[in-house]
């Protein structure tokens, strides 16, 4: 049985590395962070801050500063070709994709670095690339060529982890048939404070939202997985604009603003592990249980784990049982976070003129006033907070 010590190596400088961190630190712990990207990355989609992801910033002391560093997004548009809105849902209803809480990922990112990085050591330019975990502790082997030794490695690096890899054979990548790309352009008159998204023929969508004094852009298309993700980021750009360059809408000026060094383009896929842990190694956020993009529940799932495992690493001295609770506690809203209905790239990216005229029928239908009114009800109905979050108050707390 592997005992808990104090000095931890977190890979990955995110979301849910940064949070984990802070909650360790604040134990008692003596926390390394290491990130392969030579400087802090501020950039990223907006994000949302809901559900049990708001109750892990409440007790953490975040939620006024999340407040505040919002992106002002005022609720969800869906438009035709000409910019006219079809359907429009208020940040307040229940079907909108704007939540109270919409703040750019890198924002959140760098507020838990601040409150990180005067007592946690971190590590930029640098990555995990050999583990020796071993009753008494696990050797890392850094890509300088440096061993460190630590008593655990938590590994928050994303979708496409490198370390899981290593370490972890029967963790899956579940493609969902479709990549998407963000990027910020620059704002112009014509821009309101709404998501506005657009679907173009040939399983196409463009969307636009306010971030931080810019405007958000996202480009998605259905395809199967084909490795776009490892094409240069200018050979990435060169892709985009040849796949979007007769969408409409906007796609002209936003093609124009492409910048190959603000790009990110990923595939949408979830992470499907059998188990998150091995002896002193443990995995968290996106690298474990990735639930995509089309959940939105990405973050909220990083800020819980990143709770749940920093508080049951603080309430036991035995690393084995923390790690059973974490994954017991976390794997029933994994799950419910990764129910997607069946061929959901085909139904949100519909590829004929039939098809996206049915869904921007279905986004009519949903926006109007009797449909809005129900389902606003059944979403005031349900429980306000997470009664099953457990309190780490005695070893988790806010400053």
């Amino acid at each position: 049985m592997s005992r808990v010590s104090r000095s931890v190596l977190i890979s990955g400088a995110s979301i849910a590395g940064p949070a984990v961190a802070d909650m360790l630190m604040r134990q008692g712990f003596e926390v390394t962070v290491v990130e392969r990207a030579r400087d802090f990355r501020s950039g990223g989609q907006n994000v949302d801050v809901d559900g049990t992801g708001r109750l892990v910033a409440d007790r953490m002391g975040l939620t006024d500063q999340i407040r505040a560093a919002g992106t002002g997004e005022t609720g969800t548009e869906f438009v035709d070709a000409a910019g006219k809105t079809l359907a429009l849902f208020p940040a307040s209803d229940a079907s909108s994709f704007t939540t109270e809480l919409e703040v750019p990922r890198g924002a959140l990112a760098q507020m838990l670095y601040d409150r990180t990085a005067g007592q946690v050591r971190y590590l930029f330019g640098e990555q995990i690339i050999g583990v020796n975990d071993h009753a008494d502790g696990v050797t890392v082997r850094f890509s300088n060529g440096r061993e460190e030794a630590f008593d655990l490695v938590i590994v928050a690096e994303g979708l496409r982890s490198h370390t899981r890899k290593l370490l972890f054979d029967d963790a899956e990548l579940h493609h969902l048939g479709l990549y998407m790309a963000w990027f910020p352009i620059p704002r112009q008159s014509i821009d309101n404070a709404d998501l506005r998204i657009y679907h173009a023929t040939g399983g196409r969508i463009i969307s636009l939202r306010p971030a931080s004094g810019s405007m958000s852009a996202l480009l998605a298309l259905r395809s199967n997985p084909v490795g776009y993700e490892k094409l240069t980021p200018v050979d990435q750009v060169a892709l985009l604009r040849l796949r979007f360059a007769d969408a409409g809408w906007q796609a002209e000026r936003i093609l124009d603003a492409l910048d190959p060094d603000a790009l990110e383009f990923q595939p949408v896929a979830q992470v499907r592990a059998r188990t998150w842990s091995t002896n002193r190694v443990v995995l968290l956020g996106d690298a474990a249980y990735a639930p995509s993009p089309l959940s939105g529940e990405g973050t909220s799932l990083a800020l819980t784990g990143a709770y749940l495992l920093a508080g049951e690493l603080g309430q036991s001295d035995d690393l084995t049982v923390a790690f059973k609770r974490y994954e017991h506690q976390m794997r029933p809203r994994v799950k419910q976070a990764q129910k997607l209905p069946p061929g959901a790239a085909r139904l949100a990216l519909p590829n004929s003129a039939l098809g996206v005229a049915a869904l921007r029928g279905l986004s009519r239908l949903i926006a109007s006033p009797p449909v809005r009114a129900a389902r606003n009800k059944l979403h005031r109905d349900k429980p306000g907070t997470d009664s099953t979050l457990p309190s780490y108050t005695e070893r988790v707390r806010a400053e």
